[in-house]
């Protein structure tokens, strides 16, 4: 099977990228270091009809990077539900707040600058959908802190939990990245608090359901 046609034909067959989130896309290609970290087109869809299909009145956002994904999660939310975003790079926030304005979500969007591994236990929040995409030795350790803040019958999603197909090698014990997204996903398949389902979506997406 050709890959590059099959995604070619998904995306011939998925409704296109709006303008806002094409110039947002270009943006980051331009100016921003590691451009590849940006959720782009299908991915970005993919979290948009995810986040239409519940309605969520909290959405919490690990990792914001220049604000695709962030965008594409708030289309979702219910008329008073409010997104709250962490970026740990405090020269992205001027970025995204680019075009969460532009976008007319800035009132729906709460961004927070620093480390997440510090701002989450300080949060007093209930989500009913949570995104991370952000360092990856770090995954399981904020899948722990958000998991007693997500309400039962509310959804965690972390991207790239394919890492690439690095994931199916043992990792080396330097590839801290490779290692934490392992250890992440093989703690979810043990955690019988949840019902989970590792989607091949891009670079992977665990699919997750509190019980």
């Amino acid at each position: 099977m050709n890959t590059e046609k099959i995604e070619k034909y998904i995306l011939e067959h998925t409704k296109h990228e709006d303008s806002l989130l094409a110039e947002l896309n270009r943006e980051t290609y331009l100016k921003v270091i590691q451009p590849r970290m940006l959720s782009g087109h299908l991915q970005g869809k993919f979290l948009e009809m995810i986040s239409c299909m519940f309605k969520p009145k909290t959405i919490l956002e690990v990792g914001t990077y220049t604000g695709y994904s962030a965008i594409c999660l708030a289309k979702g939310l219910s008329d008073d539900g409010i997104l709250h975003t962490i970026e740990i790079n405090q020269e992205l926030q001027i970025f995204s707040e680019k075009y969460f304005e532009r976008a007319r979500l800035n009132f729906k969007i709460q961004q927070h600058t620093g480390s997440a591994l510090e701002i989450i236990p300080q949060m007093d929040e209930v989500f009913d959908l949570v995104f991370i995409d952000a360092d990856k030795e770090n995954y399981l350790n904020y899948y722990k802190l958000v998991f007693d803040k997500v309400r039962t019958g509310g959804f965690i999603l972390a991207d790239n939990a394919l890492w690439d197909g690095k994931v199916l090698n043992n990792p080396d014990q330097q590839d801290k990245e490779t290692k934490g997204i392992d250890e992440f996903n093989k703690y979810i398949q043990q955690d019988d608090r949840i019902e989970n389902m590792l989607l091949p979506l891009r670079d992977g997406i665990m699919m997750i359901r509190k019980l």
